[in-house]
C-alpha cells in the first residue's frame, strides 16, 4: 500500500513537471517567438480639405460624420465677389481685343502706303501691335485666372470618405491654404501593428493575419501588406556643431524596438465600425503560405 502511494506521488509529480515544462514552453513561444501584438491601431489617411481661394462661407453642404462621395459639393464660398472679378476681366479683355484690332488695321494701312509713310512710323506701328498682343495675352491670362478662382469657390470632395470633426458654419471666413475640414479616406483604412523586432523574422509580406478590435467579438481577416522601411533613432540627435549627439547612457536591459507592420483588411464582419484610432490585437499566421488578396471593397 505504501509503495502504491509512493508510485502515485511520483507519477503525479512527473505529470506536473511535464505540464509545467510544456506550459513554460508555450508561454515562451507565445510571448517571445509567435508574431502577435496587442499594440495595434486602426488607421486611415486623412485628407485635409483646404479651399484654394479666400472668402466668406455662404453654404455648408455636409454635416459632421457624413459619408460623402468623390466629387460631392462640400462647401461654397462667396461667389458674387469672384463673379464681379470675372466680369471685370472680361471687360478688360474686350478692350484689349478692340485696341489690337485697331492697331493691326492701322499697321496694315501704313504698310500699304509705305512709300508715303516714314520708316520710323512703320516701326512704331509694328511695335505697338506687338505690345498690344502681349497685353491681350496678359488680359486673357487674367480672365482665365478669374474664371478659375470662381470655379474654386465650390469645394468638392477629392475622395470617398467621411467628414469628421467639422465645425465650419455659414458666415465663417475661409482662408486659402488653411484646412477647413477633415475627410477620412475610407479606402485607405488599414491596421498598423507594432511588432517587436525579435518577431520580424517570422513575418513575411502576404502572410494571413487576424485582427481583433477592442470590444469586438469577431476577428477581421487580412494579410501583411508591408513592413516599415525604417523608424526614428531616439538615441541619435543633431547638435549645434552638426556632429552626432549620442546618449551616453546604456541600459543593461535592452527593450526590443517596435516596427510598424501594415495589415491590409480583406474580410470585415458586418456591422463592425471601422473608426481610425481604435486599438487592436494583431496575430500573423506565419505557418500558412503567403497570399496576396485584393483590398476590402469599401
Amino acid at each position: 500500500m505504501r509503495y502504491d502511494l509512493l508510485a502515485a506521488r511520483i507519477i503525479v509529480t512527473a505529470v506536473l513537471v511535464i505540464a509545467a515544462f510544456f506550459g513554460l514552453r508555450w508561454t515562451w513561444l507565445q510571448y517571445e517567438v509567435e508574431p502577435w501584438t496587442r499594440d495595434g491601431r486602426l488607421r486611415a489617411d486623412i485628407v485635409q480639405v483646404t479651399p484654394d481661394v479666400s472668402g466668406l462661407v455662404t453654404q455648408v453642404m455636409v454635416h459632421d460624420n457624413e459619408v460623402v462621395k468623390k466629387g460631392q459639393v462640400l462647401l461654397v464660398l462667396d461667389q458674387p465677389r469672384f463673379q464681379y472679378a470675372l466680369d471685370q476681366a472680361d471687360a478688360a479683355l474686350a478692350v484689349q481685343k478692340a485696341a489690337l484690332t485697331e492697331a493691326e488695321r492701322e499697321d496694315r494701312r501704313n504698310h500699304s502706303l509705305s512709300q508715303l509713310v516714314a520708316a520710323e512710323v512703320l516701326e512704331q506701328g509694328s511695335a505697338k501691335v506687338d505690345q498690344l498682343r502681349a497685353a491681350l495675352n496678359q488680359a486673357t491670362a487674367n480672365r482665365n485666372l478669374a474664371k478659375l478662382n470662381l470655379e474654386r469657390t465650390t469645394v468638392y470632395a477629392p475622395v470617398d470618405g467621411i467628414v469628421t470633426n467639422m465645425e465650419l458654419q455659414p458666415g465663417d471666413y475661409a482662408t486659402a491654404g488653411r484646412q477647413a475640414m477633415a475627410l477620412v479616406y475610407t479606402a485607405s483604412i488599414r491596421v498598423e501593428g507594432y511588432f517587436e523586432e525579435t518577431k520580424l523574422p517570422a513575418i513575411r509580406v502576404g502572410d494571413p493575419a487576424r485582427v481583433w478590435l477592442m470590444g469586438a467579438d469577431e476577428p477581421i481577416r487580412g494579410h501583411v501588406e508591408s513592413i516599415s522601411g525604417g523608424i526614428e533613432d531616439r538615441e541619435l540627435g543633431a547638435s549645434g556643431t552638426m556632429l552626432a549627439n549620442v546618449n551616453p547612457t546604456f541600459s543593461w536591459v535592452r527593450l526590443p524596438q517596435r516596427i510598424p507592420v501594415r495589415i491590409a483588411l480583406d474580410t470585415v464582419p458586418e456591422n463592425m465600425r471601422l473608426v481610425p484610432g481604435r486599438t487592436a490585437t494583431v496575430e500573423v499566421d506565419s505557418s500558412a503560405p503567403p497570399v496576396v488578396r485584393r483590398r476590402f471593397p469599401w
